[in-house]
């Protein structure tokens, strides 16, 4: 499948892969950073944005093999990854089924295999998704901490009304790709440096799956960001770019 994706900056690609119900362009806080160091490639993952949305559900494998077919495309040599949520879920299928293709991982806020807690977020979320503001601001509630919501509220109500929404069927292809995802038992196979981050404060995907990455993945580096939730990459936005962007060079 040919994925729709948008390049900013010069230098060696680095290649970003959102999470659950996001385009590519939600990267925009981390690419402002990152294009001053890489040819940044930030993609709209199958069902998003301006990329296909065939019938689901879909799997973290096939979303991995959407990536390959575009990283073949770049030229030769592996490249750089990165991938929030359910793009680092993504991420693991790639370095696993296309290890030629990966030469250094990040994996922001994500999971190898869902617990009985985070599956049934992600079996409900799309029973809601026709219900854009109740949807909306049941996500915003599992992502953020108090302490953000507060301080953005205005910001985030607005959010619950933005026109521009993945259909439900995609929704729900894409979330059956997150609860199916099951990686943990191979992740040892992973032989690229890896950068694991999570926020100590997640309600959706809590940092203890993040934990289990960075123990299964040989030589994982784990990083937390104390009192942040999923969006521990937003709430703490300049850490996290220079965090990311030494860690990449």
């Amino acid at each position: 499948m040919k994925l729709a994706y948008t390049e900013y900056g010069e230098g060696e690609p680095l290649v970003l892969i959102m999470g659950l119900g996001a385009p590519g362009a939600a990267w925009e806080p981390h690419t402002a950073a990152w294009s001053r160091s890489f040819r940044c490639l930030a993609a709209d993952n199958r069902g998003a944005g301006n990329s296909p949305a065939p019938p689901g559900p879909y799997t973290t494998a096939e979303m991995a093999d959407d990536y390959a077919d575009l990283i073949d495309g770049l030229g030769p040599g592996p490249v750089r990854v990165a991938g929030i949520s359910m793009g680092g879920a993504i991420a693991q299928e790639l370095a696993l089924r296309h290890p030629e293709l990966v030469s250094r991982l990040v994996l922001v806020a994500s999971w190898a295999r869902c617990d009985p807690h985070t599956a049934e977020i992600f079996r409900t979320l799309p029973l809601i998704w026709d219900r854009p503001e109740a949807a909306t601001a049941l996500l915003q509630w599992l992502i953020w901490t108090p302490g953000w919501f507060a301080a953005h509220r205005h910001e985030l109500l607005a959010e619950r009304t933005a026109p521009d929404r993945m259909s439900c069927s995609a929704f729900g292809a894409q979330a059956a790709a997150c609860v199916s995802h099951d990686a943990l038992d191979r992740l040892g196979g992973i032989r690229v440096p890896t950068l694991v981050t999570a926020g100590d404060a997640d309600l959706f995907v809590p940092p203890r799956l993040s934990r289990e990455i960075a123990e299964a993945v040989p030589g994982a580096t784990l990083e937390l960001f104390p009192g942040a939730g999923h969006t521990h990459h937003w709430e703490q936005v300049d850490r996290f770019n220079a965090l990311v962007e030494e860690w990449l060079r």
